[in-house]
């Protein structure tokens, strides 16, 4: 798969769109951090001290206690 920056050296893509690609992209990655600190959040207010740090410490826990038990 090619980098947006070898599409743009390759003349398959120009400027104009690069920078609507970029946009899209950061509204993206602008959206998903709104998700995880609400669900950080949440996680918090359920009985997770730290979120999705202690949830996932918990997940692997779990997975590691299954490992051993089969």
């Amino acid at each position: 798969m090619k980098t947006l920056h070898q599409l743009l050296c390759e003349g398959e893509m120009d400027q104009d769109k690069l920078l609507k690609k970029i946009a899209k992209l950061e509204s993206l990655c602008d959206q998903l951090q709104s998700e995880m600190n609400y669900l950080d959040q949440l996680l918090v207010e359920v009985g997770f001290e730290e979120g999705l740090k202690t949830l996932k410490a918990a997940a692997i826990e779990l997975i590691d206690k299954k490992k051993h038990t089969d």
